[in-house]
């Protein structure tokens, strides 16, 4: 096997390392002609029976033979940022949660166990920042029998890809047979930006209640009491309508939940016919000024992976991602628990 000269190849983990985020360069036979390697970046989440299993920032798995290994090395958990807020994992999980709060909650140790009859996985699911003062096998079993009375399948939200997320629970949930249904990301940035855009060309009405109208826009039909007890819940929640041209049909709708410094945009929605002209930006805009006059200055969305008309949008406006995060399910029946990213 030749190497250049000017590169020094070296393995520099051992399975001391598994937890942390490294940077792996492997020999892959099957690498397009010409090239030899192909390199993995992630949190190194077991070293068993000579492979390596190392999560990357999305949640994939990438399992590695020790033998392939040509270099290997220990990096920073997460790069420092070059535009926009500096937030942990922790911070924003809190902001996220209680901008989308549950009717029901329990904690056991540092999770917390969420329920709301069902209205999207984020309410019905627990929250696992930091130790459950049992061991695992034992809250995981408390986990699913707390939602099993409830008639609700059992979900862990876990993180990946940014400083003190859980790749290594993500890896004992997949050992333990739990199934990742969906992953979505945090997106960040600055507010100011958002708000100053150019003046919305169409009237935007903010209301501290979501009327019929706007709910009649929401993706979500059939809305119970417990759905708007959780859209209404948060510190300073807003609702937007741009007007459609004809009455109770809004052309757009928007939330943005107000925290101190943060503000949480969701529920950006647009009449299909009428996509593609700037409504969502005339929504996102209007919420943007309304938290700025309340002090926020950095703003946070959730965006599923797919949606790329969305990511190309919030983008321009200047959010990056920082961080995956996913639903893990035990199994069993329940309600259904769609995603509401």
């Amino acid at each position: 096997m030749e190497f250049s000269a000017r590169i020094r190849l070296e393995v520099r983990i051992t399975p001391a390392d598994v937890g942390k985020r490294v940077s792996l360069r492997q020999l892959d036979e099957h690498a397009p002609k010409g090239e030899k390697f192909t390199d993995t970046v992630g949190v190194l989440t077991s070293w068993d029976d000579d492979v390596l299993l190392i999560t990357r920032r999305s949640g994939e798995v990438v399992r590695i033979p020790e033998n392939s290994l040509v270099a290997g090395k220990v990096v920073p958990s997460a790069p420092a940022r070059r535009r926009g807020p500096s937030a942990t994992y922790e911070e924003l999980a809190r902001v996220a949660a209680r901008a989308w709060q549950p009717v029901e909650s329990t904690r056991l140790g540092d999770w917390e166990l969420r329920a709301a009859a069902g209205f999207t996985r984020r309410a019905n699911s627990v929250l696992p920042l930091g130790d459950p003062g049992l061991p695992l096998d034992a809250a995981l079993t408390f986990v699913r029998d707390w939602y099993a009375a409830r008639g609700l399948p059992a979900y862990v939200q876990t993180a990946t890809g940014a400083e003190g997320t859980q790749e290594l629970l993500c890896a004992e949930l997949a050992e333990r047979g739990w199934t990742r249904e969906v992953t979505a990301e945090m997106w960040i940035g600055a507010l100011a930006p958002v708000g100053d855009l150019p003046d919305p060309a169409r009237p935007v009405i903010l209301s501290r209640t979501a009327d019929e109208a706007w709910l009649g826009r929401y993706q979500r039909k059939g809305m119970s009491d417990v759905a708007l007890k959780v859209l209404g819940s948060g510190p300073s929640v807003w609702f937007a309508t741009v007007p459609g041209a004809e009455p109770g049909i809004p052309a757009a709708i928007g939330r943005c939940v107000v925290d101190g410094r943060w503000a949480g945009f969701a529920a950006v929605e647009v009449d299909p016919s009428l996509r593609r002209q700037g409504l969502a930006t005339t929504v996102m805009t209007a919420l943007a000024r309304q938290a700025l006059s309340e002090g926020a200055s950095a703003a946070w969305l959730q965006v599923e992976t797919d949606n790329a008309a969305a990511r190309a949008l919030y983008a321009r406006m200047g959010f990056t991602a920082h961080h995956a995060y996913h639903h893990y399910r035990g199994g069993g029946e329940g309600a259904d628990g769609r995603a509401d990213a």
